[in-house]
C-alpha cells in the first residue's frame, strides 16, 4: 500500500495514518506484516524517525523526522505543550457544552505482569479540552431506548497520556464509537450493523507546530476515510464541520431514514 503524504520537506514528513495500522513493530501483534514506519521508509527511500504515536485504531496526522538530529530537537516539544493536536470523534449521547476535563489517569501498561505496578503508581495529570460540533438523534433503538443520540466532538488534549481521549470520554459516559476497550459494545455493534462502520471513530485531524529548522508555522491536516464519510452522510453532518472548528454553532438533526449499509 502507499501512504498519503500530507507534508514533506528535507527535515520532516507527515502522513495520514490509516485506522488499523500499527506505527511500528510490536510484540503485541507479532503476526502483523505492515507498519507505517517501514511502509513510509520504503515509499520515500530513506529512514524515518517517529516523533509521536497514534494508537492502532486511530487515524490521522502522524509526523516523522528525517534525521536523528531533528528528532532530538522535536521530541521534547511533543513531551511538553508546544505542539497543538486536534482530534475529532463520534461519541454516544449529547455533549451540550464545551468544557475542559482535568481528570488524572493512572498509567496503562500493556504487559500483564506490570499491571500491579501500574496500579501502585500515582495518577498522572491529564487534561482535555472538548467541544460539541453537531448532534444527531436516530430512530434506531440501542438497549432499552427507542432512539439513539450521538455527538460529533472536537478534542484538544493538553497532555499526552496513553488512551487519554478514550478514557476521558469514558469517564464522561460519552464513549467513543468503536472503542472496544473503553466504549459501549451495544453502540459499537449498532454502527457495524447499520452504518458499515467497523473502526474506532477517533481521527487526529490537525497538527500545529513550529518547524524546528526554518521556524515556519506548520498547520498539517488530514482528511477522513470512507467509514467516516458514511457516518457523516447518514447523520447529515457536513464535512466542513471538521474543518471550521468549535466556534460555529452546533448543528442538530434527527435522522429517520434507513441506515446506510
Amino acid at each position: 500500500m502507499e501512504l498519503e503524504i500530507l507534508y514533506q520537506d528535507s527535515d520532516l514528513v507527515a502522513v495520514n495514518k490509516p485506522a488499523g495500522m500499527l506505527v511500528h513493530r510490536s510484540w503485541l501483534d507479532r503476526h502483523e506484516t505492515q507498519f507505517v514506519m517501514q511502509t513510509l521508509r520504503d515509499q520515500i527511500g530513506q529512514h524515518v524517525f517517529p516523533l509521536h504515536r497514534l494508537d492502532r485504531p486511530t487515524s490521522g496526522v502522524l509526523l516523522f523526522a528525517l534525521s536523528s538530529e531533528v528528532a532530538a530537537q522535536m521530541m521534547p516539544k511533543f513531551a511538553g505543550r508546544d505542539i497543538k493536536k486536534t482530534y475529532h470523534a463520534v461519541v454516544r449521547g449529547w455533549i451540550k457544552e464545551a468544557a475542559v476535563l482535568d481528570y488524572p489517569l493512572k498509567e496503562e501498561l500493556d504487559k500483564i505482569a506490570d499491571k500491579q505496578a501500574a496500579q501502585d503508581k500515582e495518577a498522572q495529570e491529564a487534561v482535555t479540552a472538548y467541544a460539541p460540533l453537531a448532534h444527531v438523534q436516530t430512530d434506531i433503538a440501542v438497549g432499552r431506548y427507542p432512539t439513539s443520540r450521538y455527538t460529533l466532538v472536537e478534542m484538544k488534549p493538553e497532555t499526552g497520556r496513553k488512551h487519554q481521549l478514550r478514557r476521558h470520554m469514558h469517564h464522561l459516559s460519552h464513549h467513543i464509537i468503536g472503542d472496544v476497550n473503553h466504549g459501549d459494545g451495544r453502540h459499537n455493534r449498532s454502527f457495524r450493523q447499520n452504518y458499515d462502520c467497523h473502526r474506532l471513530m477517533l481521527h487526529a485531524s490537525r497538527l500545529q507546530l513550529t518547524h524546528p529548522v526554518t521556524g515556519a508555522a506548520l498547520d498539517i491536516r488530514a482528511g477522513t476515510d470512507a467509514a467516516w464519510g458514511r457516518v457523516m452522510t447518514a447523520f447529515h453532518w457536513p464535512e466542513r464541520l471538521m474543518h471550521s472548528g468549535a466556534g460555529e454553532s452546533c448543528l442538530r438533526s434527527e435522522v429517520h431514514s434507513d441506515p446506510v449499509v
